[in-house]
């Protein structure tokens, strides 16, 4: 395996890291809830989790659920 003849300088390593920038992230606003969130991540509302518009996970109270 190739190994370094000499030590690179800190400088070097440095001028390597400039390309690398911190992103905001991107927020989306939900078609459904109205809600916003991460792009490409679920998200809870009123113990309900969605994602893409869609519940994918419910957890009301059973004794809600039984009253409809």
């Amino acid at each position: 395996m190739p190994n370094p003849k000499r030590r690179h300088s800190q400088q070097r390593g440095a001028k390597r890291r400039t390309h690398y920038k911190a992103e905001a992230a991107t927020w989306s606003t939900d078609t459904t809830t109205g809600e916003t969130h991460l792009r490409h991540r679920a998200h809870w509302v009123e113990d309900k989790l969605y994602y893409r518009g869609k519940v994918v996970v419910d957890n009301t109270p059973a004794i809600e659920a039984e009253k409809k």
